[in-house]
């Protein structure tokens, strides 16, 4: 018997599982949000600090940006497929091993001291969290009834934001202590990435011995099984390009944060503007536990549109280069980015029925929109100062109300 026909054989409906299991395996699944919340914010501190040790310019420095999101670019649909095949735990403990990897190869590079090993490390600890995030994302979307998905999503979502809230406050205490350049510059980074490694390692071997249940997708005419193929389902199609181009509004707000701080509060250093950048985290973390509350009143589409409107506004403030007028914009753009991702995916993944995994991972490979801004906003940075780079995620924004309003709306 094949891997794919014992792994369809396992499968079961949602309803058939004991509640406890179901706990159990979200809770599981919602550990994997923190793993790769805290990967992400370590990333923007990173790019801050290699610009110092390591004397890239900020379009440049990027491009740690560019090997993180063009992993998801690259790896999520095969992951999907791969997923389809051998199932959700086998498909996240691979994603947890290539993770873990990634991680340890910082050791090397970090030895080496120049800029491409560490942007090779990022591309493998991305893939690896691309297979985790395609296999999660969906995973939370079946544990449970299709109409409370949005909700649960927006849950296991505010765990990410309690991963990028403590990454950037481990990068801004350790990242820039000691030696600018030079010996011994990258120390700190190798410590904090070994730990890591080992640590997902570990954790791989729990999730193997734990009992993850194999949900069935909705396979109803009332769930999507319409027979349509994917690009038939205009919801889906629209929202895969607006999860790229707000996923690039995301990166490139964050990737520019350290730059933007310093530039538009006098007095502050790169450290200070870390430890902020770790305060407008908790406010996306926060947004995401406001929005899981929220959902059980408004509609999800009416909240995606609300906080997008009120984000274009921000970024232009922050583009605007206000004395630190900017900087307080600045963070609260994360306070109303919080929702919008799962919120996208939820209301793009809606009624696909058997298609629901291959759907999750094409939007989650819609991740790779990161690639697509922090590069442009570097050069726009260079050229007429770092706040004026946020004209480009205001556009990101614009899209986002748009498919909020009107896109995102879904017939059986």
């Amino acid at each position: 018997m094949s891997v794919y026909t014992a792994s369809v054989h396992k499968q079961v409906a949602h309803d058939q599982v004991a509640p406890r299991v179901l706990r159990t395996a979200l809770a599981f699944a919602i550990s994997l949000f923190f793993i790769w919340g805290l990967a992400y914010g370590l990333l923007d501190v990173l790019n801050k600090h290699f610009q110092d040790t390591l004397h890239v310019g900020t379009a440049q420095s990027t491009w740690l940006q560019i090997a993180y999101f063009g992993a998801y670019l690259l790896v999520s649909l095969p992951a999907g497929l791969l997923l389809q095949r051998v199932g959700y735990k086998v498909g996240i403990l691979i994603g947890l091993m290539v993770t873990a990897l990634g991680a340890l190869l910082f050791i090397p590079s970090a030895s080496l001291g120049q800029f491409l090993p560490f942007v090779l490390s990022m591309f493998v600890l991305a893939s690896g969290l691309a297979c985790l995030e395609t296999a999660a994302d969906s995973y939370v979307n079946v544990l449970g009834s299709p109409e409370l998905a949005s909700r649960r999503l927006n849950l296991a979502q505010s765990f990410n934001g309690l991963g990028t809230f403590i990454g950037p406050l481990i990068g801004g205490s350790l990242f820039f202590k000691g030696t600018a350049a030079g010996e011994g510059a990258h120390d700190n980074v190798q410590l904090i990435y070994a730990i890591i490694g080992v640590a997902i390692a570990v954790f791989a071997l729990v999730v193997g011995r734990a009992h993850l249940p194999e949900i069935a997708e909705p396979e109803h005419a009332s769930d999507g099984a319409d027979g349509r193929p994917l690009y038939q389902h205009r919801h889906f199609v629209l929202g895969v390009l607006t999860q790229a181009i707000y996923i690039g509004a995301q990166v490139g707000c964050g990737a520019l944060f350290v730059n933007v701080a310093i530039d538009t509060w006098a007095g502050l250093d790169a450290q200070g503007a870390a430890y902020l950048l770790s305060l407008a985290l908790v406010l996306f973390m926060a947004g995401r536990f406001v929005a899981t509350a929220l959902l059980g009143r408004i509609s999800p589409r009416v909240l995606l549109t609300l906080f997008a409107v009120i984000n274009v506004a921000l970024s232009l403030v922050v583009a605007a280069g206000l004395d630190r007028v900017s900087l307080i914009a600045m963070i609260a753009v994360f306070f109303f980015m919080s929702t919008m991702f799962p919120t996208i995916f939820a209301l793009g993944v809606q009624g696909l029925g058997p298609n629901t995994k291959r759907g999750a991972s094409m939007m989650v490979m819609a991740i790779g929109g990161g690639v697509v801004l922090p590069y442009p906003m570097g050069l726009i940075a260079e050229a007429y100062g770092f706040p004026a780079a946020y004209i480009l995620p205001a556009l990101g924004f614009v899209v986002v109300a748009l498919y909020g309003a009107r896109g995102a709306r879904y017939s059986a």
